[in-house]
């Protein structure tokens, strides 16, 4: 994913793919399943991926590699978005921005191999080179262990409850029969976001179709109807049928990136004005960098919980400088805008 200030807006669509282009060392950009972490280190722990509402563990939603390739420090760069799941909240998010050099302690001066690996199993990374070990459940920092085989690894007792239950506890005990990792029905569907350049849609072109609808469905309605009917449009009609015509050429769209341009709303209620947006802690002011769209969430499957997820469009405000803050994972700032009953 190239950086974008002022150029064509780049979009995601969410496909199938391989495990193995899913990992750490393709540099993916993916929903679902557990993180792709970039640093292996400084992650953010359970304290961090706890929802601020109901404080249960957040799960991963979705990564986006987004390299600075102007910035040295920032060759590899990554944006890790959470949310909460657990019914009745699903109202949590949090994000997080990574960083690398080209040189670094984890991955290869040289591009990653087109080719997939000898070995393309399914195995499940629990362990990371930086030595942290991940949990069993969401494949989050883990720093609690299992009090009886000490070889399981938690973000939570949630989440040490629920692999108990789906398996552990049988093969606590037995370690040849620990070697996979259960079911648990709390990560999200995995799939690749695949980036294409957006081809825009000619506004007169727009204008010319929705003229023709609306003199074809107006016959010979009386002058006055027309007047009450045009007062009647009102600045909420205009956003929804401006975000509708936006996404027309692409409506399966799960992401639109471009750093420092203006997202684009599905409601005209509840848009940040730029107070709502807080500066980063190193002094810096946060620009827009991506959305997710509504269409996501048929990909999800959430609804299997009962009340599931749901937004309009997540909007990720992120550093302006994109500043190094020690070597972890810097938390960013995510806009939730709801659908409203839009005609």
């Amino acid at each position: 994913m190239a950086a974008a200030r002022a150029g064509p807006v780049e979009l995601g669509f969410a496909e199938a793919a391989p495990a193995w282009r899913l990992r750490s060392e393709q540099f993916p950009s993916k929903v679902g399943g557990r993180p792709a972490w970039l640093g292996a280190a400084g992650l953010p722990g359970p304290e961090d991926l706890a929802c601020a509402l109901c404080g249960r563990p957040l799960a991963f939603l979705l990564q986006l590699y987004a390299p600075l390739p102007e910035r040295a420090d920032a060759f590899h760069r990554g944006l890790f978005l959470f949310c909460c799941r657990a019914p009745p909240c699903c109202a949590g998010l949090r994000v997080f921005r990574n960083q690398l050099p080209r040189k670094n302690d984890f991955y290869s001066y040289e591009p990653p191999s087109e080719d997939p690996p000898p070995e393309t199993g399914e195995s499940v990374c629990l362990q990371l080179k930086s030595g942290a070990h991940l949990c069993r459940v969401c494949g989050c920092l883990g720093p609690k262990t299992c009090s009886r085989c000490h070889r399981a690894r938690y973000c939570s007792k949630e989440h040490q409850a629920l692999d108990w239950r789906c398996g552990h506890k049988q093969a606590c005990l037995h370690p040849d029969l620990d070697g996979t990792v259960p079911d648990h029905n709390f990560l999200f569907p995995e799939f690749e976001i695949v980036i294409e350049t957006e081809e825009e849609i000619t506004p007169e072109v727009v204008e010319k179709e929705n003229e023709s609808e609306i003199v074809g469905s107006m016959g010979e309605a009386p002058e006055e109807e027309l007047d009450s009917m045009a007062k009647h449009e009102s600045k909420e009609d205009k956003i929804f049928q401006k975000f509708k015509t936006k996404i027309a050429l692409e409506p399966e769209q799960v992401l639109r990136y471009g750093r420092g341009i203006a997202p684009i709303w599905i409601s005209g209620e509840n848009i940040p004005q730029e107070k709502d947006i807080p500066h980063c802690p190193c002094g810096a002011k946060r620009i827009f960098e991506f959305q997710v769209m509504p269409q996501l969430l048929n990909y999800l499957k959430a609804d299997r919980l009962g009340k599931s997820v749901d937004w309009g469009v997540l909007a990720i405000f992120t550093c302006a400088e994109s500043c190094r803050l020690g070597t972890g994972y810097t938390e960013e700032f995510v806009w939730k805008q709801d659908i409203t009953d839009t005609p």
